[in-house]
């Protein structure tokens, strides 16, 4: 019991220390990331198609969920942003039916609202890529949280998946195009979300946490220093479907009849 209130009154005391950190440095982080709004480059959303079927085997409906990141933004096609990859690399063991639903500047809460609009088909996996823009507009964890909670709860209704796949927030700490002390006051919340997300889907049966744990390299990022480039995102896409794969027997054993129809009722 000591250990346990020490850690939580350490914890407690780290998070005030970054509001209070946050507070003090307000003006020049402002300052900072209206510079970096102007500065960095604007490139556009991956051309290409967002939605597919690929591959043989035992069918499985893919959605694919999420910000510029999963966009593709980075990158010049939806083949070499994470959607194009991730299909391809299932390909060889489902015959994937995929789709994509992705916005640049996208938060947990645009994209709630921005799915109610969008049909309710089934699906069997999904995979999120949400949490930068939160992350940016330092929206407090316990807020993230709570959105995070009430998107899922959405998919649920809508899509009916076997599993939920989490993209964990990649570390914005060391984004080249951030500047000092942006940069480092933008990695810690990114840490922060990371820590409650990773605790919250470890105790939910239908959510598997996939963190980011690639060592940052500049080489890895797109040429605006913010993004995923084709290299990133075969990693990214490698590392999802191979959780995807490994899981799959146990959802096929409880898989419903496929040849009933798949049109939400």
């Amino acid at each position: 019991m000591p250990t346990g209130c020490a850690c939580k009154t350490s914890a407690a005391g780290k998070r005030m220390l970054d509001t209070l950190a946050r507070v003090a440095l307000s003006p020049l982080l402002i300052m900072q990331a209206l510079k970096v709004r102007r500065i960095a480059q604007r490139l556009p959303e991956a051309a290409g198609q967002r939605s597919g079927v690929v591959g043989s085997g035992p069918p499985l409906r893919l959605r694919i969920i999420g910000d510029s990141s999963a966009a593709g933004v980075g990158v010049q096609t939806q083949r070499d942003a994470l959607s194009g990859q991730l299909a391809a690399a299932l390909s060889d063991h489902f015959a994937v039916s995929w789709h994509l639903d992705a916005a640049s500047g996208a938060t947990t809460k645009s994209t709630r609202m921005r799915l109610q609009h969008t049909a309710a088909e089934p699906a069997d996996i999904i995979v999120t890529a949400l949490g930068v823009n939160d992350v940016t507009r330092l929206l407090p964890r316990r807020a993230w949280l709570g959105q995070q909670m009430a998107l899922f709860d959405d998919l649920r209704k809508r899509h009916h998946p076997h599993q939920i796949y989490l993209s964990g927030v990649p570390p914005m700490g060391a984004f080249p195009l951030l500047p000092q002390p942006l940069r480092w006051t933008l990695g810690r919340h990114a840490r922060a979300f990371e820590a409650t997300m990773q605790f919250h889907a470890a105790a939910t049966p239908d959510l598997t946490y996939v963190p980011f744990d690639l060592p940052p390299d500049p080489g890895l990022m797109a040429s605006d220093g913010f993004h995923p480039n084709a290299q990133l995102n075969t990693l990214w896409a490698k590392e999802m479907a191979s959780r995807i794969i490994t899981d799959w027997p146990r959802f096929s054993r409880s898989r419903p009849d496929q040849s009933r129809s798949t049109r939400p009722s």
